[in-house]
């Protein structure tokens, strides 16, 4: 049986992660597949004379997402890569926030300035009751606040490729709520200014007093700022919570000194061979796990076993990875290295029960299966109604565009693992390791934890037992 983890490209919401799931859980000799919308992968459990990594890749394209295996077996992303990730995007969605808000500001204050003198008192400047004011300058009036949705549009481009992209596949997700609500409200924004021109051009004033009181484009404008500043939350989240796990894999040096042909050397940690013989130097960390060959030291372990004093260490002893050296100088043999050493069980540990599904998870995941497609339905069905109704089109796609945005289900996949992720992070960082999302659910079932002086949970009991 064999276990790969994967990065996924492309995923926005609970939705998506639903439809990567089902993709790769139809293959043949696929065992379990967990995706992690937090962390943007997936954990393939697989068997191997079936199945290869390069057909799960194919399924999440073909289901219209991106694919690559995270990293390879034996070697394990540096915490300087880990971070980087997650900085550059979170720098990335920063910047589309605050241009989007440089353009979305104008464009609300020229669309509502009427309604902001009226409530807050604002003053009107002049220039804008001469520009804007009046059917006379609806043309005006209208197509100034098209060019300010215009970058706005640009900037969140992303929410129509991936939107409309999915909807294609038949695969519809957040963005394709986003991207139809916001087309609407600016189709519709672009039918009422030709419908003023002509008004203008007949001398049909009240055709074009109720189409300038119509321009939408202030609510495409605001669809797309207000998500991104959610987007923009939700990535500042995922940040923090990758903060315990690179506490983890900083504590194991990133350079080791090791002895060939009787010459030492500096290489990567990444570099260490089984059976290498490594200088550990006072106050140097331990990059892998080992045994002490020549001279002696005291260690400090209480970031691995959480034992307050260091321990003596001599030749024969076993030295582990992520500990420190304190005061002595000793040679080491490498006995375990890249993912086999202890810290990087750990890290995996940790990684495992952040990607696993509490079973409250795994519910959310079967609603959002199908609820883009039902939010579309009951948009397109609402606008009917009030069509029907009597009332005007315009109210009715209004109501339409409402369902659409109001229904994101952004929180539906995102509440659950943001909760466990930052759960196990805490609990890892004060020595606690939970294996799984169940169990962590589970937990608040109990009652009374005994433990003794080397942290080792007792289970009580009776003679009878």
């Amino acid at each position: 049986m064999q276990k790969v983890r994967f990065a996924i490209q492309g995923m926005t919401c609970s939705s998506c992660q639903a439809h990567v799931e089902k993709a790769v859980q139809k293959l043949s000799g696929v065992q379990k597949v967990n995706v992690n919308l937090l962390s943007n992968d997936m954990t393939v459990e697989y068997d191997e004379s079936r199945l290869d990594n390069d057909k799960i890749i194919k399924a999440v394209i073909d289901a219209g997402y991106g694919a690559s295996i995270k990293y390879a077996k034996t070697k394990e992303k540096t915490p300087k890569e880990y971070k980087l990730d997650n900085k550059n995007i979170l720098k990335s969605m920063q910047k589309r926030l605050i241009l989007s808000v440089i353009f979305w500001i104008p464009l609300m204050y020229l669309a509502m300035y009427h309604m902001f003198y009226e409530w807050f008192g604002l003053p009107i400047p002049n220039f804008m009751m001469k520009t804007f004011h009046g059917a006379e300058n609806a043309m005006i009036f209208g197509f100034a606040q098209f060019l300010l949705v215009l970058p706005i549009i640009y900037i969140n481009r992303n929410y129509f490729i991936v939107g409309f992209r999915r909807l294609w596949k038949k695969a519809p997700n957040m963005d394709s709520l986003i991207a139809i609500g916001s087309t609407s409200a600016i189709v519709y924004g672009i039918y009422a200014i030709f419908m003023i021109g002509y008004g203008l051009g007949h001398h049909q004033m009240a055709l074009v007093d109720r189409f300038s009181m119509d321009l939408y484009f202030e609510s495409a404008g605001t669809i797309l700022t207000l998500i991104t500043v959610g987007k923009f939350l939700e990535t500042k989240s995922k940040n923090k919570t990758s903060d315990a796990i690179s506490k983890l894999m900083n504590l194991a040096p990133k350079t080791a000194i090791i002895l060939r042909n009787n010459e030492e050397m500096e290489i990567a940690v990444e570099e260490i061979l089984l059976g290498d013989v490594l200088v550990i130097r006072p106050g140097g960390g331990i990059p892998v796990d080992g045994i002490v060959i020549e001279g002696s030291s005291s260690i400090d372990q209480s970031s691995i076993t959480g034992e307050s004093i260091p321990v003596e260490k001599n030749v024969g002893n076993q030295v582990i990875s992520g500990t420190i050296n304190k005061n002595g100088y000793f040679k080491m043999k490498a006995t375990k290295v890249g993912m086999d050493t202890t810290l990087s069980q750990i890290i995996q540990l940790v990684e495992e029960a952040g990607n696993s599904k509490a079973p409250i998870a795994r519910l959310a995941d079967k609603v959002s299966g199908v609820f883009v497609p039902c939010v579309i339905a009951i948009a397109v069905l609402v606008s009917i109604f009030w069509i029907l109704q009597g009332q005007s089109f315009e109210f009715a796609l209004s109501v339409g565009i409402a369902v659409l945005v109001i229904s994101c289900p952004c929180a539906l996949g995102l509440a659950t693992p943001v909760a466990i992720m930052v759960g196990t992070g805490k609990a890892s960082e004060n020595g606690i390791l939970i294996k799984s999302a169940e169990s962590l659910e589970l937990l608040h079932l109990i009652d009374t934890i005994v433990l003794d002086k080397t942290g080792t949970i007792t289970k009580r009991k009776t003679k009878s037992d």
